[in-house]
């Protein structure tokens, strides 16, 4: 079976820390994901390209370029996301917000999601658990224990390589996330119709079935 791996990543420069980052994650849960005997596709969300699109689309009321809405169906369709970010103000960056922003409120439920950043010093590695974690928790994802922080210096490599050994750690806990089996005896577990509304998944894109057409109401005031 393919999961489908979507990188959502907001550097600024070409090329970034942050995209370099998001790269040796995304190889780490191919390679996780790959043995435990399935395969993975990635699909990278590029969100300095996507800058103009978010700010229309935030501006118009919300309506979404063809652009941002094809970055919601990507997300809206992973099995598994992972999610990285230069830090500003000890916070994740606007562009990112801004594009978490535009996301349906049911894109995320239950998605397995590494949440990572980069900055010039350690000293900022507290964004991962102190804004990242929430952010995600209350867009009902299931946040991986294991974050990924990256300052200037631990690029660097070693002898150590203590980057490496956490990007391993958390691209293996997303690949068990992402190829689970639930170990459940059939009849015991409930059918994907019976589960509760709010792990439904939306882009948000769509038009919703039960809205009534333009035609319909047009005729009720008629009468």
């Amino acid at each position: 079976m393919t999961r489908r791996i979507v990188v959502v990543t907001a550097g600024l420069s070409n090329p970034s820390s942050t995209r370099l980052l998001a790269d040796r994650i995304a190889d780490a849960v191919t390679t996780q994901v790959s043995a435990r005997g399935e395969r993975a596709e990635v699909e990278v969300v590029e969100l300095r390209e996507l800058a103009q699109d978010l700010a229309t689309t935030m501006t118009t009321g919300g309506m979404p370029t063809p652009r941002v809405a094809q970055a919601r169906d990507l997300v809206a369709s992973a099995d598994g996301l992972v999610a990285v970010t230069p830090v500003f103000t000890a916070s994740y960056s606007g562009l990112f917000k801004m594009f978490v922003d535009v996301l349906d409120t049911d894109a995320l439920n239950g998605v397995p999601v590494v949440v990572a950043a980069t900055a010039g010093t350690s000293r900022h590695q507290l964004v991962l658990d102190h804004a990242l974690r929430p952010l995600f928790t209350y867009l009902r994802a299931v946040v991986v224990p294991t974050g990924v922080f990256a300052a200037t210096e631990d690029f660097g490599g070693g002898e150590s390589d203590r980057l490496g050994r956490r990007i391993a750690q958390a691209a293996a806990e997303l690949a068990s996330l992402v190829v689970a089996e639930t170990g459940a005896v059939g009849g015991f577990v409930p059918r994907e119709d019976d589960l509760a509304a709010p792990r439904r998944r939306s882009s948000g894109n769509g038009v919703d079935e039960d809205v009534t057409d333009f035609e319909t109401l047009l005729g009720g005031l008629g009468q």
